[in-house]
């Protein structure tokens, strides 16, 4: 288990959500997509892409104030993942 701050409380992470947010910190404002979260925060060269929409869904359960309509992590239909550190741009 590993401990973030997020708007001044303490967040426990799981040890693969943290290096999901890890790899999502290092690629602010890009979208990712699935299969390449797969090779680069599991390892997996091929998988089921469902691993990577829970892990996210449960990151952003604990980082967003709304995760049905999230700020920092954005799914991009079609594309993956889109991380914006300052959040949602109007």
């Amino acid at each position: 288990m590993r401990r973030i701050t997020c708007d001044g409380a303490d967040v426990v992470l799981s040890g693969r959500e943290y290096e999901l947010l890890l790899f999502l910190l290092k690629n602010p404002d890009r979208v990712v997509s699935r299969d390449e979260m797969l090779r680069e925060v599991w390892g997996w060269n091929s998988g089921d892409a469902s691993t990577v929409t829970v892990h996210v869904r449960r990151l952003r359960e604990k980082i967003e104030s709304n995760p049905r309509e999230p700020d920092y992590l954005r799914t991009e239909w079609g594309a993956g993942y889109r991380f914006t550190p300052s959040g949602r741009s109007s």
